[in-house]
């Protein structure tokens, strides 16, 4: 990894790779009177980057990128001792290498992802620093971020800070300095490519990485939410349902939560339960009585109205001591809307041929919320060992059977759609020749004792084998062997 002088040397040179095009070290001046990127007048240049230009952004509120399209080589925000900020609120942005938060001792960067898609370096990824050698911050409650290394921060020297409140940061390689790297993470998700269990279980150990400021529970797995990857989410000790960041039906919604233990033995746990679709409501909090739905009652849930293709917002105040005292809740987030159908296309298989071709059923199970009209679905054949050895009797049917002529791998997807949103499964089935075969073929196949000629059975011809060879003797006889 490029340090300090070397750090140096590798930017040069990547400066020189970038081709014929000539780069350009291009800053943003806010001269508009919009902060949006895509406004050519808010660069020094009074032209849009190109993916050659190095960009210094060292202005509050820096530029907003709202539209799809916006590229450069490298984005350095808050640089050589200034501050800078960045803001992805529904466009995209690219870079072909790095995108450092603080660069240069005192520099003090931010980074703010609203909703959108962050590339940095395309198409294999490259560094995001969180705080490079200086101070860096990244608030991200949406949209998704890719990148090919993610560093909080990268020098000791310097410190950065994530909050992962929303949206998905993807990542091939990951880590952080004990020294000045922290996360907080609420309704985000870290996705690091490969098994990175025990880095970031050491730096939850060492309480680098947070749930809900230490009010929540961290869940990190391998290999289980995401394929080969490392997965790391978060819930609130509240046990908020729906979860935080959600999706729901329009119509009335149940929220509801887990109740905390009371100081006082005994004695009931209060709540006060606000829900709009306005967030400002909640944050600044000037009329709480216009959007409370429950006020100090020991319970667990309330039914709320809601409308769709709307994003709504709630928070729930627990009194465990003082009655006169609440204790303030975060706020939780869900957005309402049609949800795509759940499609489970059943259990793998493994079978074999009878006598020619075989025939099963296929038992799918769909679910939906059947909030624009009924669901539809559609089985089709990605792949099998010949063409046309595989034909499933109604495709558009959730419960069908498929004829199986040929020995081999079957793959079989099922896709359910409502019309808007679609969602699908895939089923896998190995035919073999026989049964025992297809029995050899299980992970957990164990031979039985006496099958010799290992036909899944212990017969007559296992018998005649035992016979033919009883009381023979192929052990040594001398009591030194020499190999040729």
């Amino acid at each position: 990894m490029c340090r300090k002088l070397t750090y140096l040397i590798c930017f040069v040179l990547l400066l020189s790779l970038v081709g014929d095009v000539q780069a350009v070290d291009m800053w943003w001046t806010d001269a508009a009177p919009d902060n949006f990127w895509s406004t050519p007048t808010n660069w020094d240049t009074g032209k849009l980057p190109t993916s050659a230009d190095l960009l210094r952004l060292n202005l509050l509120p820096g530029p907003i990128v709202a539209n799809e399209g916006a590229v450069a080589m490298s984005v350095l925000v808050g640089s050589d001792g200034n501050t800078g900020a960045l803001t992805v609120d529904g466009g995209t942005l690219t870079t072909s290498t790095w995108l450092p938060l603080g660069l240069g001792g005192a520099g003090d960067g931010t980074l703010n992802m609203i909703s959108g898609t962050l590339t940095i370096g395309s198409p294999n990824g490259n560094n995001l620093f969180v705080g490079r050698d200086g101070m860096g911050t990244l608030n991200m409650t949406g949209g998704s971020i890719t990148a090919g290394n993610l560093q909080i921060p990268l020098d000791a020297a310097g410190t950065g800070h994530v909050n992962l409140n929303g949206g998905i940061i993807s990542t091939n390689n990951f880590g952080m300095q004990a020294s000045g790297g922290t996360i907080d993470v609420t309704a985000g998700t870290l996705i690091i490519q490969g098994n990175f269990l025990s880095t970031v279980q050491g730096y939850i150990d060492s309480d680098l990485i947070t749930a809900y400021g230490g009010n929540g529970t961290l869940h990190l797995d391998y290999n289980v939410t995401n394929e080969v990857a490392t997965t790391l989410t978060a819930t609130h000790n509240l046990r908020p349902n729906p979860a935080d960041d959600g999706l729901a039906s329009a119509g009335e919604v149940e929220l509801s939560w887990t109740l905390p233990d009371s100081l006082v033995p005994g004695q009931p746990v209060l709540v006060d339960v606000y829900f709009a679709d306005n967030l400002k409501l909640l944050e600044e909090f000037t009329n709480p009585a216009a959007i409370q739905v429950v006020s100090q009652q020991n319970v667990t849930s309330v039914v709320v109205q809601t409308q769709p293709k709307t994003r709504y917002y709630w928070a729930v105040d627990t009194y465990i001591g003082d009655p006169n005292d609440p204790i303030f809740g975060p706020i939780f987030s869900f957005f309402v809307d049609n949800l795509p159908p759940e499609v489970d296309a059943g259990a793998d298989i493994v079978t074999w041929l009878e006598d020619g071709p075989r025939t099963g059923n296929l038992d799918a199970t769909v679910t939906d919320d059947d909030a624009i009209k009924p669901y539809t679905v559609q089985w089709t054949i990605v792949s099998e060992p010949n063409e046309g050895t595989a034909v499933i009797a109604t495709a558009t049917a959730e419960d069908t059977s498929i004829t199986l002529s040929a020995v081999g791998e079957y793959v079989l997807q099922l896709e359910a759609s409502d019309g808007e949103y679609a969602g699908s499964d895939t089923i896998t089935i190995n035919v073999y020749n026989d049964s025992c075969e297809a029995a050899q073929s299980l992970p957990d196949y164990e031979p039985i004792v006496g099958d010799l000629n290992g036909d899944c059975r212990v017969d007559d011809v296992d018998l005649a084998l035992l016979q033919e060879n009883w009381l023979k003797d192929n052990s040594l006889t001398e009591e030194w062997f020499k190999l040729d």
